[in-house]
């Protein structure tokens, strides 16, 4: 009989489960659940944009691209791009078409971080980066984000961080699960700090389309980032394009070089079908971007007033679709207040500390969902609050 634990990796063996997916394995025993956990748009893939894929597998367009992505793609990545976030990058090699934005992130941090080299990142935030510098062999270093400081990573703690052996600053703003943002202003003080130095910006810029009142700004528009920065981008949430697994990157053609070894090796090329789909949105999918960055906003409005209504304090989030109450005045830890909240009443939010161990007192709670599925959620909280505070 095989001993597999003396088998497997222990690199893998070492990566901690995901609290999300944790939270999501006891969901799937239970029925009736009002569910406001999944960072997924409750958007249909606009008809244009799915139209586009079909007519691609109709006229038998299903071969490789190249392993970058089909120029016509990359073409339209560039112009889009430029046109949105005065950003300029070649088509020929600078953009690397991924599966999804998480393969875009893997390719970035395998293609600079070495063996204890060491890479900060701002929590909370996404489940994803420490796992992945923990394969490539490096240390995670992460930096506690403050509620006081609207949860935006400070030019003092970056600096406090930084040691001999900084790799590689993780950026993952407009953030989950915070809905924090950075303005040009919060950039050019951390860009301030990094300048002259030899260490890298990996800015996570998913949700660079979802910003309310305010445009995002990408930390490689800011004089001296560009050549230092590698952005990993998608379309899942701008376009609600989650199932179609297609992000890509952007990078100096040295870094991409070192970044499409791996992509080729590993996944060859992005799906065929998919990139068609991706060319329609880049080229027509404006207004898509619009209309459900306004229906976003709109359920923004309604949960931050609701939640202060039912005594839940909650910073408000200025980009993505999740919001991050305090829950810490209720005598009992994130873990166990989502848990009774769950059982009791049957309204499944995520625990804080699913993002870092600084999530503690908190929890997220995703607004990709309809105010009247929201609003059902809310009262059911609401009543559970009641009974919390009627048992002190």
């Amino acid at each position: 009989m095989l001993n597999y634990n003396d088998i497997l990796a222990d690199k893998v063996k070492n990566i901690k489960p995901s609290g999300i997916r944790k939270f999501f394995d006891i969901l799937d025993e239970m029925k009736d659940i009002i569910s406001l956990t999944v960072g997924q748009p409750d958007f249909v893939t606009p008809w244009h944009i799915r139209e586009a894929g079909i007519e691609s597998l109709e006229k038998g367009k299903t071969y490789y691209t190249s392993n970058s992505g089909s120029l016509e793609l990359r073409e339209e990545i560039s112009r889009y791009l430029y046109r949105r976030f005065n950003l300029n990058y070649s088509a020929k090699d600078e953009i690397i078409v991924t599966v999804g934005g998480s393969e875009a992130i893997d390719i970035a941090i395998r293609a600079l971080v070495n063996p204890g080299d060491e890479v900060i990142i701002p929590v909370p935030s996404f489940v994803c980066y420490e796992p992945m510098v923990s394969l490539a062999g490096g240390k995670a270093v992460m930096v506690a984000t403050k509620e006081k400081d609207k949860f935006k990573l400070t030019a003092a703690a970056l600096q406090a961080a930084i040691t001999p052996k900084t790799k590689l600053l993780v950026l993952p703003y407009p953030n989950n699960p915070t809905g924090a943002i950075m303005t040009a202003e919060d950039l050019e003080a951390i860009a301030s700090v990094l300048r002259h130095t030899n260490i890298m910006v990996l800015a996570d810029e998913i949700y660079a389309e979802l910003t309310y009142g305010r445009k995002h700004v990408s930390i490689a528009t800011l004089d001296g980032m560009r050549e230092r920065t590698i952005i990993a981008s998608g379309f899942s949430k701008a376009y609600a394009m989650t199932g179609w697994r297609l992000g890509y990157t952007l990078a100096p053609r040295e870094i991409s070089q070192q970044m499409l070894k791996i992509h080729q090796f590993a996944i060859m090329c992005a799906p065929t079908t998919s990139q068609y789909a991706a060319i329609e949105a880049m080229r027509e999918g404006d207004e898509d971007i619009a209309n459900m960055r306004d229906e976003y906003n709109r359920r923004r409005r309604y949960i931050v007033n609701s939640l202060k209504g039912i005594g839940l304090d909650c910073f408000e989030p200025e980009g993505a679709f999740y919001v991050f109450p305090n829950i810490g005045g209720f005598g009992m830890n994130s873990d166990t207040f989502c848990e009774r909240l769950l059982y009791e009443e049957g309204v499944a939010i995520v625990p804080g500390t699913a993002f870092g161990e600084c999530g503690e007192g908190f929890a997220r709670i995703s607004y990709a969902y309809s105010v009247s599925h929201i609003a059902l959620a809310l009262d059911k909280i609401e009543k559970f609050l009641a009974k919390v505070k009627a048992e002190r």
